[in-house]
């Protein structure tokens, strides 16, 4: 769970109610993510508070998809939270050698901006809504603001509407499955010579 109080010229910013949401949320990922890179998404939280299991519902909406370019951490079952954040960066930094790291987690920040799905350049700080001291994650970032700053943010976090958190994940989950068909797309046509000689493969191994 980290915080929010202000928004940069290196942020994007999507309101969950907008039908066009994951659309545009997928397009601004798509321009921001390099394209030759796999991409490590770290989904930051803990389904024992409803405001921050936003992260943890995201990887596990994301967890049973085929990816080919996206590698997923954090869900419901395993979340990645602040008890083994660092033990986990590390076991992902041995996986993936130098990983471009995609971060999610929930924040918290102005009434205002209940709702929003800011998607940002750099590294989000973990815990930062909540004075815990932990790693900066990721060279860039989706947060989702689920509720209000300010004060007791323990009681608000346990008092945010599943609802709301449930639908913003649901949103953002689609949002990265269509960066996914962009970025297999955007590769097939860079390389139509491989891709037609690993069709022709496949479709040679599938004649009786």
């Amino acid at each position: 769970m980290n915080f929010k109080d202000k928004f940069s010229k290196e942020e994007k910013r999507v309101n969950t109610e907008d039908p066009a949401m994951s659309d545009q949320l997928s397009t601004y990922l798509q321009e921001w993510l390099p394209p030759s890179k796999e991409i490590v998404i770290a989904c930051i939280g803990t389904d024992r508070s409803t405001g921050d299991s936003f992260g943890p519902l995201v990887g596990s909406m994301l967890h049973d998809h085929p990816f080919e370019t996206f590698h997923i951490y954090g869900t419901l079952e395993e979340p990645l939270h602040a008890l083994n954040l660092k033990e986990r960066l590390t076991t992902i930094r041995k996986n993936h050698p130098n990983p471009y790291i995609l971060a999610i987690d929930a924040c918290l920040g102005k009434s205002s901006s209940v709702g929003s799905v800011i998607l940002g350049k750099g590294s989000l700080s973990p815990g930062s809504a909540l004075k815990k001291d932990l790693p900066p994650v990721g060279q860039l970032h989706i947060s989702g603001m689920v509720n209000v700053s300010g004060f007791m943010e323990h009681v608000v976090l346990q008092n945010t509407r599943l609802h709301i958190v449930m639908k913003m994940a649901a949103k953002v989950a689609a949002a990265i499955q269509l960066t996914e068909a962009k970025r297999k797309q955007v590769y097939m046509e860079s390389n139509p010579i491989q891709t037609f000689t690993t069709s022709s493969r496949t479709y040679k191994k599938r004649i009786p």
